[in-house]
Order: C-alpha cells, then structure tokens, then sequence
C-alpha cells in the first residue's frame, strides 16, 4: 500500500463559486473568466455546483451549461468535477449523464440528504450512480449538513468499486479517515481548509477548497512546501490561513456568502447569492478583505 494516493484530479481543488448577473441569472461568462484565473493561479481541478457552487438553488440545464462553459475555458490544463448530488437516486443519475455529456471528467457524490437513509441505502446510492456513468466518482462525507454520515466500514466496502476513486472529506474524523487510507487506495482530498496539511501529511491527495476562490496560489504553496522536504514552512503557510479562513468558513455565514462577497470587492465575476442566502453586510465584507490584504501581504 503506498503512502500518496495518486490524486486523479490533481492536489490541488478549488470548489468554485457560480457566479450570476445582477439580475441574478447564470454569468458564463464571468464563470469562465473565473476559472481561467483559478488555474493559471494553480488550481489543478475545478469542483463546479457543489455546496459552494448554490446547487440547490441552481437548475439542471444550468448545471450542465455550466460544465460546458468551463471546459470550453480551462481545456486540458485542469480537471472539471461536476457535483451532481441530489437527495434521490434517479435524479442524482440523471445529473451524471448529463454532466458526462457536458464534457466533466469526474463527479462529486453528496450523501443523500435529509431522508437520512441507513449505510446499506447509502452504499447501493453510490453505486447506482457508479454504474450509470462511465466517469469517477468522489465520494462527499458532510454529515453536518446531510445528516447522514459515510461511515469507515461503508467507505470500505464502497473502495472496492473501479470507478469510486475519491472523497472529499469533511466529516472531522481523523481516526475513521486513517483507517480508511490504511486499507484502501482512494484519494482523500479535505474539503475543510484548516485541514489542508494536516490531511496531506497523513496521506491526502490534497484539498477542495472554498477559499481558494480567493487565494488559489497560497494553499497550493502548503502542498509545494511539504513535498519540497520542508514541512516548517508548510506549516508557516497553514497557520498563516488561520484567521482568513476563520472569517470565511466560521464566521457563522456559508462559504458561497464570504466567497462571493469578497470575490466581489476585488472586482472579480462573483455576482449575488439566491435566495434563501443572503449577502453579507458590509462589516463582514470590510472585515474580509482587511483579513485577504494581509495573507497576501505575508
């Protein structure tokens, strides 16, 4: 068993933000000017219509146009995961298919939410989808927000599947993830930011990343310093995020809220939030950029 899983989307992710118009509507074109940006700033892949992304409140048709607008953009020089997780099976289905078509190169599977379905509904849910697609799938552990963890024992028996290749970790168990690296060979990438070293020390792909919206190049240096032999610097880097990530993901107000907020005072395609997310007010948008101007500055 190796100690690096190969990452099959690259190290380094970014789970972009969909930008709209003012009117609210889908901005492709500021979504590609975006996503050009995040890969020349050194995104290896791009996680369009996650949780970042507002894909509850965004359509399938816009899912899809999505998808295709950003591999027009990106080509070849990054990786297009398209999040396609639905609480029901055949819709979920239904978005792999047509993300496949779109032009994605992986997918990003939620939990089903909300039914809260016991581990052995969950597992034949990843399944179906597996084998409806010819695409690899990531696996996405939040309990906190589907009420329904993936637990180890059905990360295990899921590894077993050639096209189940990946998770995107957020579940806050260290012991449970390990045990799960130990004995298989998927690719665990966090999806939380202050864990980017922390998961890649203990042999994590990498990261999916919400603040690299804003700041693709520093959490890329962590990863660069840690396999450049020098992990006081990577840690430097990591504790250097602290309180930016802190004010972007903790700050009581989802990660598309602060994301876009502050995207949108550097004058980067961002656009509003729909509803039922609302923007954040100026304080927060203030307190944002003072806390952005800083780790650049380090």
């Amino acid at each position: 068993m190796t100690s690096r899983r190969t990452p099959p989307f690259g190290r380094a992710l970014c789970a972009m933000i969909t930008p709209f118009t003012d009117e609210g509507l889908l901005d492709l074109d500021g979504a590609q000017r975006l996503a050009d940006r995040l890969v020349s700033e050194g995104c290896d892949g791009l996680v369009l219509s996650g949780t970042t992304g507002e894909s509850p409140t965004t359509t399938d048709a816009e899912k899809s146009a999505l998808v295709r607008a950003v591999a027009d953009a990106v080509g070849d020089r990054a990786a297009i995961v398209a999040g396609i997780g639905t609480a029901d099976t055949r819709h979920t289905i239904e978005l792999a298919l047509e993300a496949e078509k779109a032009g994605a190169d992986g997918l990003l599977v939620v939990t089903p939410y909300y039914s809260r379905p016991p581990q052995d509904a969950v597992e034949a849910h990843f399944r179906a989808i597996a084998n409806a697609s010819g695409l690899p799938l990531a696996l996405y552990d939040i309990p906190g927000r589907t009420g329904t963890r993936i637990e180890p024992e059905t990360m295990l028996r899921l590894a077993g599947h050639p096209r189940i290749v990946a998770v995107k970790d957020c579940a806050y168990d260290l012991l449970g993830t390990q045990k799960v690296l130990a004995a298989t060979e998927l690719a665990y990438y966090t999806g939380c930011d202050e864990y980017v070293l922390a998961m890649y020390a203990i042999g994590g792909a990498g990261y999916i990343s919400t603040v690299a919206n804003v700041t693709p190049s520093h959490f890329r240096s962590i990863l660069d310093a840690f396999d450049g032999g020098d992990p006081d610097e990577a840690v430097r880097l990591q504790q250097l995020t602290i309180p930016f990530t802190e004010l972007m993901m903790a700050s009581g107000l989802p990660g598309s809220v602060t994301a876009k907020a502050l995207l949108g005072a550097l004058g980067l395609p961002s656009g509003p939030v729909r509803a039922p997310l609302r923007p954040a007010g100026r304080e927060t948008v203030d307190g944002l950029r003072t806390a952005y101007e800083r780790l650049v500055a380090a």
